[in-house]
């Protein structure tokens, strides 16, 4: 993968007018970069201050320690003019890699005695005036540039004999140049190190920035081919770092999402043709019967009737339509107020009283709990669930409603009837839209998916159990905020 290729990862469209944003790759390059030369920069920097600092330190212990012997040697021995001569003459031009000069002047500026070369190289009149005896010397220290290199000059004045009462000017040039150049040196290779480090860094910090986008290349390959039609790509998450690999979990599952809500889109309006297509047929059938030929009235009152018998089946099936819709939108809520469960039931039971007695069903309600909710919903969805056991449960057969608070206090609520029962392979389908276990006329297979949104409304769940032949058992279950005391102004209202 070349640097092109995962830069365009990360580069938004850029509006017209406007300079792109720089991409990932780019910028994690520069930081890559930037940082590296600082740690370089701070380094190298405080190398060579350090070399630096060393250098001075020894240049003024070189005159300390000169200062010391010769003041010590001009008051101690005074008369031992060899001893003074070896270490001005000899033990200064032997010295190296720091070639110091030494003058001794009298009072009146008069040399008496110098190393030689250094009247050519520093002479007296270069020196500054000289320091008393009670002054730190190191700290008034003279720099001096010359075409043959740079110089540090001492002027300071010493006694002479163990009386004092005579003195002298000492004068001590120490030739800086070898330091300088040793730094010149230094500093010129440390900027070396630095500008092949910036491109070295620079290389590097390109690569590690493409290798770590490698992953989101793929990303992008993977949702290229990603379609309406053609949702089966996934990304493989092995060997990704954990960052990336929880990022394309999390794309897969988008992607499983997107594959399960086409697949029931496509379902959905399959089966939404297959239901509407049989009361429309029934509508156009009808009505090309009665036009075939002259009928009496009764015979026109009787289609009418059948007519607005399939227009009441498709009104109640667009209705469901609409509140299954509503109920998925994810913005939509309820109105919660307090209200007995019980009492809600009761009136359901009531209004399905006629047609149970006349299909000789037996319907019974037991147990309380209150509760936390839209009661208008919930009669819906006890009105459906008891519709649906009525429809399915023969004569002498009965069906139990029962509500209660569970010990987590979340609300459960449970219609049991013995009626035929349902097949375990249509048990996972049965809140699908539409769907319908059996060809049984009445229904139109929105009853339990309404059922089922209106749980979701509530932050509850629906589940069923079933076996042929012995009944069918299907259970609501509303989470424990449902059943908690509701606050002060909804206890008054």
């Amino acid at each position: 993968m070349c640097l092109k290729n995962a830069e365009a990862v990360a580069r938004p469209v850029a509006s017209s007018g406007r300079p792109r944003a720089w991409s990932i790759t780019r910028r994690l390059t520069l930081l890559y970069v930037a940082s590296t030369v600082a740690l370089l920069g701070l380094s190298t920097g405080f190398l060579y201050y350090t070399l630096k600092r060393n250098l001075e330190t020894t240049r003024q212990g070189m005159l300390a320690s000169k200062v010391q012997v010769l003041s010590l040697l001009l008051r101690e021995h005074p008369d031992k003019a060899e001893a003074l001569d070896s270490e001005v003459e000899h033990e200064a031009s032997a010295s190296q890699p720091f070639r110091y000069y030494i003058r001794i002047l009298d009072l009146q500026g008069q040399t008496l005695l110098e190393t030689s070369g250094m009247e050519d190289l520093l002479p007296a009149a270069s020196f500054p005036a000289p320091l008393e005896a009670t002054e730190e010397p190191l700290n008034h220290l003279t720099q001096k540039l010359q075409p043959d290199g740079s110089f540090l000059l001492l002027s300071i004045r010493v006694a002479v004999g163990a009386a004092g009462s005579r003195s002298r000017v000492l004068q001590i040039g120490l030739d800086a140049s070898a330091g300088d150049a040793l730094l010149t040196d230094y500093r010129h290779k440390l900027l070396l190190m630095l500008g092949l480090g910036m491109v070295l860094a620079a290389l590097a910090g390109a690569w590690v920035a493409r290798t770590g986008m490698r992953p989101l290349v793929e990303i992008t390959k993977t949702t290229q081919h990603v379609t309406a039609s053609h949702l089966r790509e996934r990304i493989a998450t092995s060997q990704w770092p954990a960052e990336l690999a929880e990022l394309a979990s999390a794309f897969d599952a988008m992607l499983d999402r997107l594959e399960d809500s086409f697949t029931r889109l496509s379902q959905f309006s399959g089966d939404l043709a297959h239901a509407l297509r049989t009361p429309i047929n029934n509508l156009r059938g009808e009505a090309e019967v009665s036009l075939a030929r002259s009928r009496t009235p009764e015979d026109y009152q009787q289609v009418l009737a059948s007519s607005l018998e399939e227009l009441e089946r498709l009104s109640r099936m667009i209705d469901g339509l609409l509140f299954v819709a509503r109920a998925d939108d994810p913005m939509a809520a309820i109105q919660r107020v307090r209200f007995d469960a019980r009492k809600e039931i009761n009136a359901v039971r009531e209004f399905y009283e006629a047609l149970a007695e006349e299909r000789g069903v037996d319907v019974t309600c037991e147990g309380n709990a209150s509760f936390t909710g839209d009661p208008m919903l919930f009669r819906r969805a006890v009105s459906n669930l008891l519709g649906n056991a009525l429809r399915h449960t023969s004569a002498k057969g009965n069906i139990r409603i029962a509500v209660r608070t569970l010990d987590d206090q979340s609300v459960e609520l449970s219609v049991r009837d013995t009626g035929s029962g349902i097949a375990p392979e249509h048990l996972p389908k049965i809140f699908d839209r539409f769907y319908r276990a059996d060809d049984s006329p009445g229904g139109s297979g929105l009853g339990l998916a309404i059922v089922q949104s209106i749980m979701r409304l509530h932050g509850g769940g629906a589940s069923v159990q079933s076996q042929l032949g012995l009944g069918t058992s299907v259970t609501l279950k509303f989470p424990a905020g449902s059943s908690a005391p509701p606050p002060a102004k909804m206890t008054e209202m």
